[in-house]
């Protein structure tokens, strides 16, 4: 057990309050590994252990991260598309699937370009991309057009090095949903909530998790509540369900909002509900962890006609929420990718619904960082 200043502030992450006791994980200076470290502290000094964590890698730079329109080296522009998938793999920020058949696309890091790659035998849409290996797995997709959308029968995957699609498992015929959220915690892919029958309804909690090596299919727990277009993310054997909907088309596609946040603890096997909401409900946002927090970003509902710009900061530990700086262009229906200790953000749609989609590209990143 640790006193409060055996090790600085700025080394601590994921820090979780106990009885008279905060529990972190901690990086001390010159060290390459992580420890747990425990705190004996009143109820004053524990939430200025959890601020002061939760805030360490701002404060180190003095600047808040922000967001900022990226411009290519050459002029090239990706394919406007939406309800597509976002996800870094290697020095590759990938785009893939959408709306139509559009192919893949990949923008380099180190150069600044984007190239074209594949396109996918079929149209695949509303699903949440995930790696494995050098590869990108699509499961619980749909394909076809609104409102009817049709669930996806397989794992769709493409390989990044051969530029290939190829077919993957079979999913159970009485698990296939689309518009699901999708995440991986230690070469499994976990697949959470979705709907049966496109925008118009057939909603589902369910949850269940594919080991890609095998292709055995796992049904879990069910969530706390169904919904669609939501997101997923994982977090310190976590997993974070924010966002979404029950899609009712024609007569309520957008309204129906799910403000609750719900969590998965891998390790108990066990659903929570936060006690804090997402700040702003809304659907077809994205998720990523991103500094040892949860940011939900963009999104749509009925609240305005413009997509959401909004960028809410989860503290997991102490389930509470921060505004983080928003989009520079509102956007909804595609994904957000980590890398280079950045997040960035593609295409989408501008507006409710599907118009107008967008080609540009967005960085989250401290300024003050030289890239």
């Amino acid at each position: 057990m640790l006193s409060p200043d055996a090790i600085p502030f700025a080394a601590l992450r994921g820090c979780r309050l106990a009885p008279r006791s905060v529990f972190c994980v901690a990086r001390p200076p010159r060290k390459t590994t992580a420890i747990a470290v425990r705190f004996v502290v009143g109820p004053v000094f524990a939430a200025l252990v959890l601020a002061a964590a939760s805030g360490a890698v701002r404060a180190q730079s003095g600047q808040e991260p922000e967001w900022t329109s990226v411009t290519t080296t050459d002029g090239s522009k990706p394919t406007a598309r939406h309800e597509n998938a976002f996800i870094g793999i290697g020095d590759d920020l990938v785009l893939l699937g959408g709306r139509g058949i559009a192919p893949v696309e990949l923008f380099d890091t180190k150069t600044q370009t984007w190239r074209q790659g594949a396109k996918p035998p079929f149209e695949i849409h509303h699903f949440q991309a995930v790696p494995v290996g050098n590869e990108i797995w699509a499961v619980g997709a749909f394909t076809g057009g609104y409102p009817g959308e049709t669930p996806v029968d397989n794992v769709m995957i493409y390989d990044v090095d051969a530029d290939e699609w190829r077919t993957g498992p079979s999913i159970p015929a009485d698990r296939r949903r689309g518009s699901t959220g999708a995440a991986v915690v230690d070469g499994m892919i976990y697949i959470a909530g979705g709907a049966q029958d496109g925008h118009r309804g057939g909603h589902v909690a369910w949850f269940d998790r594919l080991d890609p090596a095998t292709g055995e299919w796992t049904r879990l727990p069910d969530a706390p509540r169904a919904r669609d277009h939501a997101a997923l993310a994982a977090l310190d054997g976590q997993l974070v369900f924010a966002g979404g909907r029950l899609s009712q088309a024609p007569d309520n596609t957008f309204g129906a909002t799910v403000e609750e946040v719900d969590v998965y603890d891998i390790a108990a096997g066990t659903w929570t509900t936060l006690d804090a909401p997402l700040p702003t409900p809304r659907a077809g946002n994205m998720a990523v962890t991103f500094d040892d927090e949860i940011l939900v970003i963009g999104g749509e509902s009925l609240a305005q006609d413009t997509a959401h710009a909004q960028m809410d900061r989860l503290d997991l530990g102490s389930g509470t929420w921060t505004e983080g700086g928003p989009l520079r262009r509102g956007r909804h229906g595609t994904g957000a990718a980590v890398l280079d200790d950045s997040v960035w953000v593609a295409a989408g749609s501008g507006n409710r619904g599907g118009e107008p989609e967008l080609d540009s590209l967005e960085r989250y990143s401290d300024p003050s960082v030289e890239r």
